[in-house]
């Protein structure tokens, strides 16, 4: 019996070596390195597209190999804040970025920007981007702080970029 015990012990171990721990350290590495839930903790800056409370996925991969796009939605981590931002691309290294009347204008020319209902807010600019930074603003423009008052952020402050919306369940959605 003790014999019996011994080896069922054994195979749990085994068990456990074999596939829990590699598990486990698959899926840190993938929170660390390749994806992580986020939820919106702060302010109304990115209504009505996204809410306080709505919980997103981000993937971190995709930077490692090129830049952001405009109208990327990017989680941004700022050194000392309490809460990450939820913000949206709309400059990139080296381009004169403007903000006309919540507008954002790129090297004189105005944007399209489809996803914005309520423009207004501060002005800002010109002024250009400087290498290894990005200008991100809200999609709610009277209601966001964002690099109009903050200036542009480091590409190296960038957690992730939204590509999923999955809680409210009713609101589940692809972030193009």
């Amino acid at each position: 019996m003790k014999r019996y015990l011994s080896q069922h012990l054994q195979k749990i171990v085994r068990e456990v070596i074999t596939a829990i721990i590699p598990a486990v350290l698959i899926a840190l590495f993938i929170r660390v390195e390749v994806a992580k839930a986020v939820k919106i903790e702060a302010g109304p800056s990115m209504q009505p597209n996204m809410y306080q409370g709505y919980r997103l996925m981000t993937e971190k991969i995709s930077y490692l190999f090129y830049l952001p796009k405009r109208g990327d939605v990017v989680i941004v981590n700022r050194p000392g804040a309490e809460v990450s931002l939820v913000k949206r691309v709309m400059g990139l290294p080296g381009e004169i970025v403007e903000v006309q009347a919540g507008h954002v204008l790129i090297n004189g020319q105005k944007i399209n920007e489809p996803w914005v209902q309520y423009f207004g807010g501060p002005d800002y600019g010109p002024a250009q981007i400087p290498n290894g930074y990005i200008f991100i603003i809200g999609d709610n423009r009277p209601n966001s702080r964002d690099s109009r008052a903050i200036g542009p952020v480091a590409l190296t402050t960038i957690d992730g970029r939204v590509w999923l919306v999955y809680w409210p369940l009713e609101k589940f959605e692809f972030v193009p």
